[in-house]
């Protein structure tokens, strides 16, 4: 933890918890979940804002509803490894719409991706776009995803953390 951070305690810990959960409670329904009155509710969420414990809100969007789409997980190797080369990737991944996610990870490969797409041929545009760019990759594995369970959208904070 960042030592220039303020210290959470319990209450900080629950009001991120509901919050993530749903972001549109009002301050009232906020501070009656976390047994605090109103005004000392609205203190500490602007604390928890301004501290970057909280970066923004958003609207979950149900894709589905919307038309299809592709998830697709990317292994990728790096043909180098010093910094330079971990740097331009990361760069040039960071522009592409359609990563959602990129990881740097230990193992056999360098970097964990996921892509969401219109469709396997819309990813394999960007592959090979990626591919032409010469931005370091040596290689790569996709993983079509077939069916998503589940996608948890909020951490388990409790269990992560005591306060």
């Amino acid at each position: 933890m960042d030592p220039g951070l303020p210290k959470l305690d319990r209450i900080d810990l629950r009001i991120l918890v509901h919050l993530q959960k749903n972001a549109r409670v009002t301050n009232v329904e906020l501070a009656d979940a976390v047994g605090l009155s109103a005004s000392p509710c609205l203190v500490r969420v602007k604390r928890l804002e301004k501290a970057g414990y909280i970066t923004g809100y958003g609207a979950d969007i149900q894709l589905r509803k919307l038309g299809d789409t592709t998830s697709i997980f990317t292994e990728v190797t790096l043909a180098d490894h010093r910094m330079q080369d971990f740097v331009r990737f990361e760069n040039a991944i960071r522009a592409v719409d359609e990563v959602l996610e990129c990881h740097l990870v230990s193992g056999g490969y360098d970097y964990m991706l996921k892509f969401v797409t219109r469709s396997i041929q819309h990813y394999q545009e960007i592959i090979e776009e990626l591919l032409a760019r010469n931005i370091g990759i040596e290689k790569y594995f996709s993983y079509v995803v077939i069916k998503s369970v589940f996608v948890k959208r909020h951490y388990p904070l409790e269990k992560f953390f005591e306060t």
